[in-house]
């Protein structure tokens, strides 16, 4: 669907297509819980099932008018030549992810270790800032260049997580949930756009493929790492050493 985007607007405007890619991924995930639970109470799990096949055919029925993309002319880079391109762009990406994973993953044991009450909130915020990012700067990438954005949203990352992880009171960790949320939105796309843009035109899709695959990677390992982590130290150390890591995603 990147693709497609792309292909309708041009390469000018990756950045874009890519935060509304997010917007929309992110956005259906977080109706699709409630909805879900909803239907289920209504029609029960068969019912559900059924709904989940007719709105994929729904989106199989709007795909298809579309043209397919349009492979650009040229000389094809292979897998490592891509991958040698993007990687420390990928490498970031990976790092500031931790941060995300945390708080997806263990903000409801935190709450819960804490003995507060707001863990859904708290949630709710992180997504509300997330998307809200993407929908209050949609140029800013194109205005102030892909790394700027990314180091200016590590920043902001690193202050939320930091947050979190001291945090005392729930009320703090409320605000650190909503800076991290805000930190990361942008992270995606901005680097994005750069990795890109470090291959001809027509290596375009394989390098924001193997840019993804980072962010992938690291929510794959970020869950069991933090878990042994909170065994040893504490669940509030998971916070404070995905702060680390979005640091060391800065100096990078």
């Amino acid at each position: 669907s990147t693709l497609w985007g792309v292909g309708v607007v041009g390469s000018l405007h990756i950045g874009r297509v890519i935060s509304w890619n997010g917007i929309v991924t992110y956005g259906a995930m977080a109706m699709g819980a409630p909805l879900g639970v909803l239907c289920y109470s209504l029609v029960g799990l068969p019912g559900l099932a059924w709904a989940i096949m007719a709105v994929a055919l729904v989106a199989i029925l709007c795909a298809l008018p579309r043209a397919a993309v349009r492979a650009m002319k040229g000389k094809a880079m292979t897998f490592r030549a891509v991958l040698g391109r993007v990687w420390p762009y990928g490498m970031a990406l990976a790092l500031a992810s931790a941060g995300f994973g945390t708080i997806a993953t263990f903000i409801t044991l935190f709450y819960d270790a804490k003995g507060w009450d707001g863990a859904a909130f708290a949630l709710t915020l992180f997504s509300c800032a997330f998307v809200g990012t993407r929908l209050l700067f949609p140029n800013g990438i194109n205005r102030l260049g892909g790394l700027n954005v990314a180091m200016l949203c590590f920043s902001v990352e690193i202050v939320g997580l930091l947050l979190v992880g001291l945090a005392e009171t729930s009320p703090i960790a409320k605000v650190g949930t909503f800076f991290a949320g805000a930190g990361f939105s942008l992270v995606f796309p901005a680097l994005g756009v750069v990795a890109v843009k470090a291959v001809p035109q027509q290596n375009q899709g394989s390098a924001l493929a193997t840019y993804t695959v980072f962010m992938d990677l690291s929510l794959g390992i970020t869950g069991p790492l933090a878990g042994l982590l909170m065994a040893w130290a504490g669940i509030s150390t998971i916070y404070l050493a995905a702060a680390g890591l979005v640091a060391v995603a800065l100096l990078l």
